[in-house]
């Protein structure tokens, strides 16, 4: 999507200039493994204009392959705004994605031989609440991915704008037999499956929908509980003495978790390196996590901020 943002502290209605980047949850995950030395290849439609074109580029410098986007006349490019509070002001966020090009794509548009092949097929909840078509081919993915023996990655995303939460555990609860990798805000497991408790109970709660899931609940500032065949241990947690943006950081740690697993197939590791690259992500503007491997090893070997010469 374009990420049109105002900065702390304008509010929109105040703006005369806003920042542009872009950002979507499977796309920040991808770029952020692709950073990582990962190949990752994204599935979806783009308008051939100046936006989509621009979008196409951005994604091609971060190591993504777009050579499966499918390429639309006269389409449109969904649109995000974003204002940055100040607390106690949150930040809002203000969509304008209806009709987007990615709605517009049909089933036998995809390369479905590229997603069988594939060691991961990550999808979220934000794509099934889009519509019909979305929706299908969420299924669609997770269907191919399952059969295939890939990992089936899903993260819930929740997004109270597109549907509602009735809306989401109706659609969600159906695919999750088939995930491999769950992961779920805290806040969202209370608001669409109606979990309770402490954070132990609701991965198990979790757990009980998905039963051949890893389970990762994430708990904000309080880091994230993993939930296997055993729960794992609480993981390092970084002191921020600045938080410059938010937005995209649950999708840093989806990447990094994904990268540790992918590495070593160690929960436990997984989950360190989610916390770190999540971390570092909240240093940095817009919806990507900008950090090469070394960067994120480094954090993890030894927290040191000092200047680097």
């Amino acid at each position: 999507m374009l990420r049109l943002a105002s900065r702390a502290p304008t509010r929109l209605e105040q703006a005369r200039e806003l920042d542009v980047s872009f950002g979507g949850a499977e796309a920040n995950v991808l770029c952020a493994l692709a950073r990582l030395g990962h190949r990752t290849v994204w599935v979806s439609a783009l308008p051939a204009n100046v936006w989509g074109e621009r979008l196409g580029r951005e994604l091609t410098g971060h190591g993504v392959d777009v050579s499966r986007v499918v390429w639309r006349e006269g389409g449109r490019i969904g649109t995000y705004f974003l204002e940055y509070g100040l607390a106690p002001r949150p930040i809002r966020v203000v969509y304008d994605r209806k009709d987007s090009a990615f709605t517009t794509l049909g089933e036998d548009e995809v390369d479905w031989a590229k997603v069988r092949r594939s060691r991961v097929v990550h999808v979220t909840g934000i794509t099934p609440a889009l519509g019909t078509r979305p929706r299908r081919l969420t299924e669609r993915a997770i269907e191919e991915g399952h059969a295939s023996g890939a990992l089936v990655s899903l993260d819930v995303n929740y997004r109270a704008a597109l549907w509602s939460p009735r809306e989401a555990r109706d659609c969600l609860e159906g695919l999750l037999p088939q995930v491999g990798l769950l992961f779920v805000g805290l806040e969202d497991a209370r608001r669409v499956f109606g979990l309770d408790g402490a954070p132990e109970v609701v991965a198990d709660g979790l757990r009980a929908r998905a039963p051949k899931a890893l389970v990762a609940l994430t708990l904000g500032d309080q880091g994230s509980l993993v939930l296997a065949d055993r729960p794992y241990q609480p993981t390092r947690l970084y002191t921020l003495d600045v938080v410059a943006d938010r937005v995209g950081a649950g999708d840093a740690f989806a990447a990094g978790f994904l990268h540790g697993l992918l590495a070593t197939g160690d929960p436990q590791r997984a989950q360190d390196c989610g916390t770190a690259l999540a971390a570092l992500k909240c240093t940095m503007w817009g919806d990507i996590a900008l950090v090469q491997r070394a960067e994120l090893e480094e954090l993890m070997a030894q927290p040191d901020p000092r200047i680097r010469r």
